[in-house]
């Protein structure tokens, strides 16, 4: 589903550009701005609003997008090394944003987020996503609340509604296999955390949270209990093979799985196919495991846009992130992928969507932050090996917990 190709082009117009640059040259003021990012089929999307730009602030932008998030990782990293650095890029919150900014690559945008929570265009509880050590630095490109996309068709067609329960969950996903219809989608590659945190985020959230930050361990009897639920759902035969190559967002379209768990980011995938919400797929949110807990946990993720402290051009790039957060940016940015927006000023047309985001601003759920931006680096790459083996191997349950904590061991003994 990586196409390598993308980065190694990318990765070799900066060298190129790099070398052919003078650098005893004065800066020049920039009208066009680059935006480096791991999100390459969002293409069309970034094009459209350096339309935007262009008009309202006298500044476009020239994606240049990656589908492989390590090749993408490895490429902004390299790039704090060279005298050509990206304008603007994409990154996740947690750790990796800390891990940069104290390597002081990142540029402070405080002013900014003050003067967009004083003009109610950024929500005061995004803020510690963003904060280090005290101070704000990118701003929100874009934020998403995971559930369950589901194919609406399969649904109506063997009488099935959106569960209310765990227990509802199970009995759609036996229904469905009594039908030899695969219930969920699971893959090997990057995302194999999805189910991890899902069932550990519905059965004991706090659990999940002191896991995040190293006051739990992998081998705990919570953790090793969520693992041997997994498997039974695995074991049960409710998932689509993890090797599959094939998109989500077609496995979902054709029926392959009846249900795809990730953020609302992915209704964009599904526009792209022509796929109408409410009557091609829908979206619900996913039930505790646990129905003993006060709210529903509810996965949350926000992706950064960022500056570098080193740009080409500060005034230009800092302009940009100003104006990304304001609602006609907003505005734009979510009505064409068809996703949620950042600034409670916006409102969204997807019916279950606008429910869901009205709900979470509503202290209604419980949000969690995303495993991959919840959990420090080092640990995070051996859970996602980790993981990956799991689903393909889920008798190894043990091994993978144990090899993942040998990870967080090493890392919490020179963290905090």
């Amino acid at each position: 589903m990586f196409r390598s190709r993308v980065a190694t082009l990318g990765a070799a117009a900066l060298v190129l550009t790099a070398c052919g640059g003078g650098g005893g040259e004065a800066p020049q003021k920039k009208t066009e701005l680059s935006l480096y990012n791991d999100k390459g089929a969002w293409t069309k999307y970034f094009d459209e609003m350096g339309a935007v730009s262009k008009q309202s602030i006298g500044l476009s932008i020239k994606p240049t997008g990656y589908t492989d998030s390590a090749q993408y990782q490895a490429f902004i990293k390299a790039s704090f090394r060279t005298n050509v650095k990206p304008d603007l890029f994409t990154w996740q919150t947690g750790g990796m944003l800390a891990e940069i900014v104290k390597q002081k690559q990142v540029a402070d945008t405080s002013a900014v987020w003050q003067e967009a929570i004083k003009a109610g265009d950024l929500s005061q509880d995004l803020m510690p996503y963003y904060t280090v050590d005290g101070k704000q630095y990118c701003v929100p490109m874009n934020v998403a609340y995971w559930g369950m996309f589901y194919n609406k068709k399969v649904f109506d067609q063997y009488g099935l509604k959106p569960p209310q329960t765990w227990d509802d969950l199970v009995k759609v996903a036996d229904t469905l296999k009594q039908n030899n219809v695969k219930a969920f989608y699971h893959t090997s590659v990057l995302f194999s955390f999805v189910w991890f945190e899902q069932l550990l985020a519905g059965t004991d959230p706090d659990l999940y949270d002191r896991l995040s930050t190293g006051q739990a361990k992998y081998t705990d009897p919570g953790v090793v209990q969520v693992m041997e639920r997994w498997k039974q759902l695995i074991d049960a035969g409710y998932f689509i093979n993890p090797g599959d190559k094939t998109d989500p967002a077609d496995v979902l379209k054709n029926g392959k799985a009846a249900m795809v768990s990730f953020g609302s980011w992915f209704n964009t995938s599904m526009a792209s196919r022509s796929m109408k919400a409410g009557t091609d797929y829908d979206f619900f949110v996913i039930p505790n495991v646990n129905p003993a807990l006060p709210k529903t946990s509810m996965i949350f993720e926000s992706g950064p846009l960022c500056s570098l402290t080193k740009a080409a051009d500060p005034d230009a790039s800092m302009r940009y992130l100003k104006w990304w957060t304001t609602a006609e940016a907003q505005e734009k940015w979510s009505t064409s992928r068809g996703d949620v927006s950042a600034n409670p000023k916006v409102a969204i047309d997807d019916k279950a969507l606008g429910a869901v985001t009205k709900d979470a601003g509503s202290g209604e759920y419980r949000l969690v932050n995303r495993y991959f931006e919840a959990t420090p680096p080092p640990i995070l790459t051996a859970a996602l090996d980790g993981f990956s083996k799991f689903v393909t191997e889920p008798a190894t349950y043990m091994e993978v917990l144990q090899t993942i904590q040998q990870a967080a061991d090493e890392y919490w003994s020179t963290h905090q």
